[in-house]
């Protein structure tokens, strides 16, 4: 009985998972000035070898780290050190980390007010090249279905597009920030059952209302899309419901 209370007042720990430990590992060498700005990184393989972890989950810590603006990824160079403040960036990693399960659902409200409005702009001011690239993009996430951290990165890269397609810095200014404390929630959110091929079909949902250029229907489809996904989020979680 004195066991069973003890367990229950000092509670029990949980596995922080692995890319969360390598982006704490990399944000400690930035505040300790062991990496500074415009440092790049070792090549994928050698850096896994380093810390001695999987290159998905070594690519899953530099992926949150470069949605935080911390990591520049360039395609074929490599991966380089932003130039921002190590004591600022600390705190954002701590925020991210500390996200607990209410607080995600806070977090969609925050999206869906976002992301909404924000879609409605680039409905308006869509290009037709801007097209080409999301239905590219779209692509890529069907060959990824069976991958979720592939996954990711393609859906990250679609709501992306959507803001820069709106043309608005300041909106993308804040889209960034909620996109980096979205990180938790879609590093979850990805591995449940069905999610993937569900976000598929709304993103193709949405792709389409863009096209036409429809704000309304883009709207709806924005904010389905993200009930959808909060729906699973929920459903994982013991004793959350929606309010």
């Amino acid at each position: 009985m004195i066991e069973q209370n003890l367990t229950t007042k000092f509670g029990t720990f949980e596995k922080e998972p692995l890319w969360q430990m390598i982006a704490r590992r990399l944000m400690t060498l930035l505040k300790e000035k062991q990496l500074k700005a415009g440092d790049k990184l070792p090549p994928e393989r050698e850096l896994a070898a380093m810390m001695q972890v999987s290159r998905p989950s070594l690519r899953e810590g530099l992926r949150a780290l470069s949605m935080m603006n911390v990591l520049e990824i360039r395609q074929g160079d490599g991966t380089y050190v932003s130039s921002l403040d190590p004591e600022l960036l600390v705190e954002q990693l701590s925020l991210v980390l500390a996200l607990d399960d209410s607080t995600l659902l806070q977090l969609f409200e925050a999206r869906k007010i976002l992301e909404v409005g924000i879609i409605g702009l680039a409905a308006k001011r869509i290009a037709a090249e801007d097209v080409t690239e999301l239905k590219a993009n779209l692509a890529r996430s069907e060959q990824a279905v069976a991958d979720p951290a592939a996954f990711l990165e393609v859906d990250v890269d679609l709501h992306k597009k959507i803001t820069e397609i709106a043309q608005n810095p300041i909106l993308t200014r804040i889209f960034d920030s909620v996109n980096y404390l979205a990180r938790a929630s879609r590093t979850r959110t990805t591995e449940l059952e069905g999610i993937r091929e569900q976000s598929l079909e709304d993103h193709k949902a949405i792709v389409a209302a863009l096209e036409a250029g429809d704000s309304e229907m883009a709207q709806v489809a924005m904010l389905q899309h993200l009930n959808n996904v909060q729906a699973k989020l929920v459903a994982s979680l013991p004793g959350v419901s929606e309010k």
